[in-house]
């Protein structure tokens, strides 16, 4: 009876298996074992139907990326999908990074007595040169600018998922210049997931799950959204090689020093979890903010209010952000209100741009409330926010609203015409009050936030626009320890998030203020650092 023929994914995993040899580790010199979900990714790459032109797999940190992408690599420079004359290369961020893409494929060529006659190395260019096809493949880093020229049959990424923001350029001249391989032309992308949902590899994935194009392959390995750091289901789900070539013993370390210091908590979730979790230094975590989480006030009159108002550009985010106290078995609790402004045309093209739900906030919920209000036009007029303002104290008490002095000058003219007063604009008893956005305003405004919600003395019902800025945003931190919130460094809009702190800032003139000295003396503690 004869044999059923090889497909073309049997043939490359039957060529790596035979040839490649494992170049370092406790394995060195043994032949490569592929694992189950590598030779699953594989088959599904080769023997697509529709043929594959992209393929994704997104996997932990330290479950075999590189020794898959040279064993590929190697598949298409001497083995059974190597093309006449064709040019491969792979992508990496930095050079290091290239490098050891190069280095570990390089190593498998000189490691067997069968590859070393097939293939020439080059190490001063990173280049190995299959003879037999005449197959050229470089590797390229985005820091020697390398992707440019030629047309490569087979591109592969190495960690594009540290990519920030929704394109590069880099990446860009790579896929734009396999267009001379009609039909053949492949990139592969192999890296763990980026940090946010509006990141490059990101959009990649996601396009692949809603397109459902014939012609991707996306396979991601990642643990479930809300699951706990101990979960031992979770670390398997993300980590596919886990007790291969991903060590137990590591993640379970990692994991109890995460659960000791939430500071540690984004980067396990991120490098161990496979999660989309930027691992900087957030300046709150999911988890403490999700503590504060409880029903807001629906009415303050009466009450003391305080706010802080970002006006941003009359293009952008608007925020203004409320608080009063309220008295309970637990001590004064602050309610937080806030109010969202966005140009109300093409909401939805600014949704998908910022890959967050401008169009389903604007529309108001079971109980009428809108958490984001959009005015017809492409700006958010300061006549606008001038007549909300007028509103707003013509009902309730509020003592003090802070500002950004950016685009004040702007601002004021319409706090005039709606009513405002001179005394109340400027003075020593306005009620409208700059506050500056550098190191020496908000830091102590940042470390009263910071004990409240330690503290659980705010509730914000978690307004979902509050809750995206919070979540988005990053601090940077001076020599002497003094905080700002970062707008480059962090993940998305965080304007919300800058009229909290702002408000806070006011809420310490109230004279019924409890201290907001945290209970931790240690100037290091932060919201990452406790829970």
């Amino acid at each position: 009876m004869a044999k059923k023929p090889m497909t073309r994914g049997e043939r490359v995993i039957a060529f790596v298996e035979r040839y490649c040899l494992v170049p370092e580790g406790t394995l060195l010199g043994k032949p490569v074992r592929l694992l189950p979900f590598q030779k699953k990714f594989i088959l599904a790459v080769y023997d697509n139907p529709a043929g594959t032109s992209r393929a994704y797999l997104s996997i932990a940190r330290k479950n075999g990326k590189t020794g898959l992408i040279a064993c590929l690599l190697l598949a298409h420079i001497v083995g059974p999908e190597a093309y006449p004359n064709g040019r491969i290369v792979s992508g990496a961020r930095s050079r290091k990074q290239a490098a050891e893409v190069f280095n570990y494929a390089a190593k498998m060529v000189m490691m067997s007595t069968e590859l070393s006659k097939l293939a020439r190395i080059v190490p001063s260019a990173k280049m190995i040169v299959g003879l037999a096809r005449n197959v050229e493949y470089q590797a390229s880093s985005a820091e020697a600018k390398s992707a440019h020229g030629g047309s490569p049959i087979l591109a592969i990424l190495d960690e594009v998922g540290q990519i920030k923001g929704p394109t590069d350029d880099f990446v860009e001249a790579i896929e734009t210049s396999q267009g001379a391989y009609e039909g053949r032309a492949m990139l592969f992308a192999i890296s763990t997931q980026a940090a946010t949902d509006n990141d490059l590899f990101s959009r990649w994935i996601d396009d692949a799950e809603t397109s459902k194009d014939p012609r991707i392959v996306s396979h991601v390995y990642t643990a479930p959204v809300d699951c706990d750091l101990a979960d031992r289901d979770g670390w398997a789900a993300a980590n596919p090689a886990l007790g291969v070539f991903r060590s137990i013993k590591d993640v379970e370390d990692f994991s109890l020093l995460a659960q000791r210091m939430p500071t540690k908590e984004a980067s396990f979730r991120w490098l161990f979890l496979n999660q989309r979790i930027d691992a900087s230094a957030p300046f709150v975590s999911p988890a403490v903010w999700r503590a504060c989480d409880g029903p807001v006030e629906k009415s303050f009159d009466g009450l003391p209010v305080f706010g802080g108002l970002d006006l941003s550009e009359v293009s952008d985010l608007t925020s203004l952000v409320l608080m009063a106290p309220r008295e309970a078995e637990t001590g004064t609790i602050w309610h937080i209100k806030p109010t969202f402004w966005l140009p109300g045309d093409n909401l939805r093209e600014k949704a998908k741009a910022d890959r967050v739900p401008y169009d389903v906030w604007h529309i108001p919920n079971e109980d009428g409330v809108r958490f984001l209000e959009a005015p017809d036009g492409p700006t958010v007029d300061y006549e606008f926010v001038a007549h909300h303002l007028r509103e707003l104290f013509d009902t309730l008490d509020i003592r003090k609203i802070a500002f950004d002095r950016w685009n004040w000058r702007h601002f004021k003219p319409w706090l005039q015409k709606v009513g405002f007063t001179e005394e109340q604009l400027d003075g020593d008893e306005a009620v409208f009050e700059p506050m500056g956005q550098g190191f020496q305003s908000m830091s102590p405004a940042l470390r009263d936030l910071e004990s409240l919600i330690l503290n659980r003395k705010i509730v914000h019902g978690a307004h979902p626009v509050l809750t995206m800025c919070m979540m988005n945003a990053t601090v940077k931190q001076d020599p002497s320890g003094n905080r700002k919130l970062d707008k480059q460094k962090s993940r998305g809009r965080i304007d919300g998030a800058v009229a909290l702190t702002m408000a806070t800032a006011m809420a310490g003139t109230y004279e019924g203020a409890p201290s907001t000295v945290s209970p931790w003396d240690d100037p290091e503690f932060s919201l990452n650092k406790a829970a």
